[in-house]
């Protein structure tokens, strides 16, 4: 693993990852470049990466302990039937209908790690569209009576252009 690749992972992920059991098997949703998965796999998990898209250059592709999986998470059905993972990390992506599903996927124990834009974001550009915006406490909302939060955040950042809501919550 290249150092430098696993220093672009976000900073709420790695505050949480210790939280993930030694060895656990992690999903990293919606996982973009990758660099949660490269993050987390150099961390001794080994982690399914999913996306839509995945065009990752031969470094980050080449991770062992990586396993991509091309899935549209909006147009097809769950890609994980049945399946439960130690950690599942989200970041940047919202599509409400997969709340549910997330958390059940979760082992006893298991950790939810998710950071994603909020209600204020279109003052800075994209995402604009309100249906891809938490609203205030949204993700605390998700948590109530089955996750045990064990970190949230509702914040804007002006010099990173951002308002994002961060949740780090364990399923008892």
């Amino acid at each position: 693993m290249t150092p430098v690749l696993a220093l672009n992972a976000s900073a709420w992920v790695k505050r949480w990852a210790g939280l993930i059991a030694p060895g656990g098997r992690v999903l990293d949703l919606a996982c973009g470049g990758g660099r949660h998965a490269v993050h987390l796999a150099g961390l001794g998990h080994p982690v399914v990466a999913a996306d839509r898209a995945l065009h990752l250059p031969p470094i980050v592709r080449d991770t062992p302990g990586i396993a991509w999986r091309l899935a549209d998470l909006e147009a097809e059905a769950w890609p994980f039937p049945g399946e439960t993972f130690a950690g599942v990390v989200v970041c940047n992506y919202l599509h409400r209908p997969l709340f549910d599903l997330l958390v059940a996927s979760l082992e006893p124990g298991g950790v939810l790690i998710y950071e994603t834009f909020s209600l204020g974001q279109a003052r800075y550009g994209r995402p604009s569209n309100p249906a891809h915006l938490l609203l205030a406490g949204e993700l605390l909302e998700l948590a109530r009576g089955r996750l045990r939060v064990r970190g949230f955040e509702d914040v804007e950042e002006p010099e990173q252009r951002r308002c994002v809501q961060r949740l780090c919550g364990v399923r008892e």
